[in-house]
């Protein structure tokens, strides 16, 4: 599925990845978690193409597919998909308008015909139930006027209709109480199946809880320094971080 090597990248001229190494098959779901400041973040955004972080060494491959030669709406219809931390307001386009472009853009590069105005009515109707998300909020602007909550469960809404083959869920988990990341994490969980994975970005154990991730990998001064199963994320909630700087101090 993902394949990075020796992954190098700055922002600004400011050196943030420096080797990142880390590989994430069909259907795996990996955790990635780490201090402020660590390069978590900064890797989400070269996996999307964010022009404002640049390249300077290693690569990264998709399904054997070159993803940094790609450009970001490439990327998007090769079908990576980034749930952002802060979802963002995009006035007077309207949800459903919003995603039917996404989704014909998507359908227009896999060589498929747009998708037919009934037609899509209806899979909005299926994939609203996984999230609860009230059919109103389809003609409102993307996140305008929406709660936190609510634009957490607009983007696992967009997970579902896109249905991307590869997921990166930075810090879905910011500013949800226990009930709204509970309907958050189960219905991505819905659309997890043997064919898409994700990179889920996180804090906090009780998302562990939630998703029962196949890896946990702790990013550190721009490196991946440990990686686990879930009950590393389990320990670093306990006693965080500094307990694997003193390990790495100790190494030969």
């Amino acid at each position: 599925m993902l394949e990075i090597r020796d992954l190098h990248a700055e922002v600004e001229g400011k050196e943030i990845l420096r080797g990142v190494n880390l590989t994430i098959a069909d259907g795996e779901v990996h955790v990635l978690m780490g201090p402020n400041g660590s390069g978590k973040s900064t890797l989400s955004n070269v996996l999307v193409g964010n022009p404002k972080y640049r390249v300077t060494q290693g690569s990264i491959v998709m399904d054997g597919k070159d993803l940094l030669a790609m450009s970001p709406d490439m990327r998007a219809n090769e079908g990576v998909f980034m749930s952002f931390q802060t979802p963002v307001e995009i006035p007077g386009v309207s949800m459903t308008n919003f995603l039917r472009a996404a989704l014909n853009a998507k359908r227009k590069h896999q060589g498929l015909d747009p998708i037919k105005g009934s037609d899509f009515l209806a899979l909005l109707r299926e994939k609203r139930k996984i999230v609860g998300l009230d059919a109103h909020f389809m003609s409102r602007g993307v996140n305008e006027g929406f709660s936190g909550g609510e634009r957490k469960k607009g983007e696992i809404f967009q997970m579902a209709v896109l249905e991307p083959t590869f997921t990166i869920l930075d810090e879905t988990d910011s500013g949800l109480d226990v009930d709204a990341l509970r309907t958050v994490v189960e219905g991505f969980n819905v659309l997890r199946n043997g064919h898409n994975s994700a990179l889920v970005i996180t804090h906090y154990q009780r998302m562990l809880d939630y998703l029962k991730p196949d890896h946990v990998h702790v990013l550190m001064d721009g490196h991946i320094v440990k990686e686990g199963d879930a009950s590393l994320g389990y320990t670093i909630e306990e006693r965080g971080f500094d307990w694997i700087k003193e390990e790495i101090s100790t190494q030969p």
